[in-house]
């Protein structure tokens, strides 16, 4: 019993340094440099509990007072992640009632952003576990039986336990159509992911409507360094052109998962999101949508919930 008592002082101590840090630096003036955000998405609100089932973010960034390049703000960005993904029957044992593999993953994205006011360069790297190791299943199991009380999920041949490493770019090009109080935004952007989970390309559009601060310091691009108020709503149309999910057919560089589907190579997602930042804290909602992501399934609709403080 000594350990997890040790283990809730430690995370007691690094709870109150975090929140003496914040309070002290409230009021200091100073832009802020750092931020905190813990991110949910879910379906059960659009009253589903299938595919994309549920996700956990939390994210800390840090903005660079100097970094590589000058007149250029850059970020660092470090984000754990844990995703679920599930068929639309959860009680199914036999194989062939499943329309696609359950599947778990728990991972560590790294990101370095370059902005300006009118477009943005974002890198990342992503490292994490697909399968049982990755305790996605098990703590959805957890939360079916102790939280929710709703149907336990049976995890059987779920895609199998796999290291997996991708690359991701995003680039982004905007152009400001109106100015605050009621904005009006327009941007283009493109991102780029091959590795060993996902190769896609995806062009995206995207129209944000309200007052809303330039690129380089709004949260609609996570990007830190201002306190005034945002209050916008935005509407995205994106298209991917699909060559590998893991998630559906297992590692790209070889798997023995027993169940797995080929995706379909073009998909559709649509979004709409409301976003607000007040001083230091930044409020997130959206709303996804996303066309049939392989023969047989249907279109899925979740939700996002965040909230960020910066300090």
């Amino acid at each position: 019993m000594k350990a997890p008592h040790k283990n809730i002082v430690l995370l007691i101590l690094c709870f109150t340094f975090i929140s003496v840090n914040l309070i002290a630096q409230e009021e200091n003036g100073k832009p802020p440099s750092n931020q905190i955000e813990f991110q949910h998405d879910n379906d059960f609100i659009t009253l589903t509990d299938r595919y994309y089932s549920s996700g956990l973010f939390l994210t800390y960034r840090k903005r660079l007072n100097q970094g590589l390049f000058p007149s250029v703000s850059e970020q660092l960005s470090f984000q754990l992640i844990q995703q679920v993904f599930t068929p639309s029957d959860l009680d199914a044992i036999d194989i062939n009632m499943l329309d696609r593999p359950y599947a778990g993953f728990s991972g560590l994205e790294t990101g370095w952003s370059f902005a300006k006011e009118g477009w943005l360069i974002a890198p990342k790297i992503l490292i994490g576990l697909t399968g049982p190791s990755s305790g996605a299943g098990g703590f959805q199991r957890w939360f079916h039986d102790n939280i929710i009380k709703f149907a336990d999920p049976t995890w059987v041949h779920e895609i199998e336990d796999s290291f997996h490493f991708n690359a991701e770019l995003g680039l982004v090009k905007e152009w400001q159509l109106a100015p605050n109080p009621f904005g009006v935004h327009l941007a283009l952007a493109s991102t780029v992911a091959y590795g060993s989970k996902d190769v896609y390309v995806e062009p995206e559009m995207v129209l944000y409507l309200g007052r809303r601060n330039p690129l380089n310091t709004s949260i609609a691009y996570d990007q830190i360094g201002s306190t005034d108020r945002e209050i916008y709503f935005t509407i995205r149309v994106a298209h991917r052109f699909v060559t590998h999910n893991a998630f559906l057919q297992g590692n790209r560089n070889g798997d023995n998962s027993p169940y797995t589907i080929e995706p379909n190579k073009n998909v559709t997602l649509f979004g709409m999101d409301l976003y607000h930042r007040s001083k230091q804290n930044d409020y997130k909602f959206g709303y996804h949508s996303v066309s049939e992501e392989a023969a047989g399934l249907k279109t899925h609709k979740y939700v996002s919930l965040g909230y960020a403080r910066s300090f």
